[in-house]
């Protein structure tokens, strides 16, 4: 996961996502990079907008509760449960968006 945060760093940061800046985000971090990790990392982000697969990120998890709800369960508490995801399901995401200001 510490790669994958390197890079989101860097896209926050709107610096370029090459293999040098993702391997000095992680050594800044205390992260021994591995050199073909790091280059595994940045081919695959080569072809993906980086924003748009956050954003599909985030609106995942309110898509997938009204399918947990609707899974034909008649227990109280996983519908208030349920309930509760809907109200705010951008609010298990304020941790991660406090790291990129």
């Amino acid at each position: 996961m510490e790669y994958v945060y390197a890079a989101m760093m860097l896209h926050s940061a709107e610096k370029e996502i090459d293999e040098k800046a993702v391997g000095a985000v992680l050594k800044a971090a205390g992260v021994k990079a591995d050199d073909a990790r790091v280059k595994a990392l940045v081919a695959s982000l080569s072809s993906v907008d980086i924003g748009e697969a956050m954003s599909q990120a985030i609106a995942a998890p309110a898509a997938s509760a009204p399918a947990a709800a609707a899974g034909g369960s008649s227990d109280a508490p996983a519908e208030e449960a349920a309930a509760e995801e809907e109200e705010d399901p951008e609010e298990g995401f304020e941790g991660l968006g406090s790291l990129f200001g």
